[in-house]
């Protein structure tokens, strides 16, 4: 959950899609971004060189979180049609992770656990599957275009692929989600689904 704003309409999305998903009969780790303490990338590029990120925080134990996933889900309110900083930190910090994939890495592909991956520079070709929810205060065509693509770069260092999206303009005010006419049952199915 990107937002920093607990039980605000990002984490309502959310919360639909996620009943969804258990229903469905998935098990999930919801992971508030605020939460953890997550700095910004120093572009020191030690992680060209060792596959790892240098800086201690909480960022270490996310790394594991998506490698071992099987699947990803990514909610995040739009600012001036980008990220908010702290999901954006995340995103930027997964340098390390582009890092092993293609310049420690550049080797044909193997199987093995996203764990096991992470830890001997070994990628495979399984696509693990992504699904992004993205909500904007603004009615822009383009307001999403943005995060989309950058939503696409963030997955491919983790063999994943966006799969499928819903993306919601006009809401704004704390509370807005509640008044969408089908947003939040729209999250429920396509969780379920997913």
């Amino acid at each position: 959950m990107g937002s920093p704003r607990k039980g605000g309409n990002t984490d309502l999305l959310l919360d639909a899609f996620l009943r969804g998903v258990k229903d469905g009969g998935g098990e999930f780790e919801k992971v508030s971004i605020s939460d953890l303490n997550i700095s910004s990338c120093r572009e020191c590029l030690v992680c060209e060189d060792i596959g790892d990120c240098v800086i201690p925080d909480d960022m270490h134990p996310v790394y594991s979180k998506l490698l071992k996933s099987d699947k990803i889900v990514i909610a995040s309110p739009s600012f001036f049609y980008g990220f908010p900083a702290q999901l954006k930190a995340l995103i930027d910090r997964c340098q390390a992770l582009w890092a092993r994939k293609h310049i420690l890495d550049p080797v044909p592909s193997v199987s093995g656990s996203g764990e096991e991956r992470y830890k001997r520079n070994i990628r495979t070709t399984d696509q693990k599957e992504a699904f992004v929810l993205l909500l904007g205060a603004t009615g822009g065509k383009d307001l999403f275009d943005g995060q989309l693509k950058t939503i696409r770069y963030f997955l491919e260092p983790l063999d994943a692929s966006l799969t499928g999206s819903l993306l919601f303009r006009k809401i704004e005010k704390q509370g807005d989600i509640l008044r969408h006419p089908t947003a939040l049952d729209e999250a429920y199915r396509a969780g379920r689904k997913f």
